[in-house]
């Protein structure tokens, strides 16, 4: 595998499927626009897909676990074992997406990175383990140059497992993700930690002010080298974040459209976009996460979630449930009757 592959061009969605599907949506038997955005993201998919009447059929899942170092300072509500009982969880399809998975007939794979407690092997979990969780940021690097091309060579294998998936949805778990991925945004966006930090998994106010101190420890740490993404996430981000960015630049390289999760997934689509720019036409925002820096991050990429639920839960939950919207959109763009079909009159 050529070590660079993410840095090559991603495709382009069909402006001329864009344009027949358009024109199919004024013929059909409703006021022009009148169904709003659930129009225009039949047309956007329509795009993606190369076809004029697009379809939500075969989804794909990837769900990406792993530790980070920087948990020994008490920036999470929970311990680091839980990401391995987390993933015992997912095995038995106890977790809320296993759960959503199966309800929507959707592909669901989980890839242990790196947790902290090795749960050893587990029926539906892919082993690909880097290293037992990243280093603690606020001493060094997160990971080595070798592990991040590894984690983004991680999230690539996923897509390419996918195949020609109709959407691809990428989800996280693991202890102090929250605060891998604030690092990042801040080294990003240029913003303050006290602005990016949040609650995570449950950390009260006081809980909240240290995580903050620890983001502005590590961003300090790492201030001469905070200039390239890449080595961004490098120093301060995490293998899953890592992962995540890579899967979305496979899909737009594949042209596979891209549901982006919550908080920490629209963090990897920020790294994903920083180093190529012209995947942001591949991604869709299902919601805004209660998590208080995601609207910094979503206003960065200029995107509008299709949900607000209040929800900060991860393991791409929030996107799985946008995708019932996504299907009704197909649905109702390839189904729905046009003035000539159904006899009404237009004048």
């Amino acid at each position: 595998m050529n070590e660079s592959w993410w840095l090559e061009t991603p495709q382009t969605p069909r402006a001329d499927c864009a344009a027949a599907a358009q024109q199919r949506q004024n013929q059909l038997t409703k006021p022009p626009g009148s169904l709003g955005r659930v129009e225009q993201l039949a047309v956007r998919l329509a795009a993606m897909q190369g076809r004029e009447r697009p379809r939500i059929e075969s989804v794909w899942l990837s769900i990406f676990a792993a530790d980070h170092g920087v948990a020994a300072h008490g920036v999470s509500a929970f311990p680091q074992v839980v990401t391995s009982e987390m993933l015992r969880n997912f095995s038995r399809g106890g977790a809320a997406i296993s759960v959503l998975a199966q309800e929507l007939d959707a592909k669901l794979e989980v890839v242990d990175l790196g947790a902290a407690h090795d749960p050893g092997d587990l029926a539906g979990v892919r082993r690909q383990r880097i290293a037992a969780g990243t280093a603690d940021m606020t001493l060094q690097a997160a990971m080595s140059e070798a592990q991040l091309h590894a984690a983004l060579a991680a999230g690539r294998a996923a897509l390419d497992r996918a195949g020609k998936a109709d959407l691809f949805i990428g989800g996280e778990m693991g202890i102090a993700n929250t605060t891998a991925a604030s690092a990042v945004a801040c080294a990003l966006l240029g913003e303050k930690p006290q602005r990016m930090a949040g609650p995570g998994t449950g950390l009260d106010r006081q809980g909240v002010s240290r995580k903050a101190e620890i983001i502005r420890r590590a961003l300090a740490r790492h201030e001469k080298h905070l200039a390239d993404p890449a080595e961004i996430v490098r120093r301060v981000g995490g293998f899953e974040i890592v992962a995540l960015s890579g899967a979305y630049i496979r899909a737009a390289q594949l042209g596979v459209p891209v549901l982006v999760d919550g908080f920490i997934c629209s963090v990897a689509a920020l790294v994903a976009v920083a180093l190529s720019p012209k995947l942001r036409d591949w991604l869709i925002f299902s919601h805004a996460s209660a998590e208080p820096g995601h609207a910094r991050v979503l206003a960065a990429l200029n995107a509008r979630p299709l949900l607000a639920l209040d929800m900060r839960l991860g393991e791409g939950s929030g996107a799985a449930l946008a995708v019932p919207l996504l299907k009704l959109a197909c649905v109702l763009h390839g189904r729905m009757a046009t003035f000539t079909e159904a006899e009404v009159s237009t004048e």
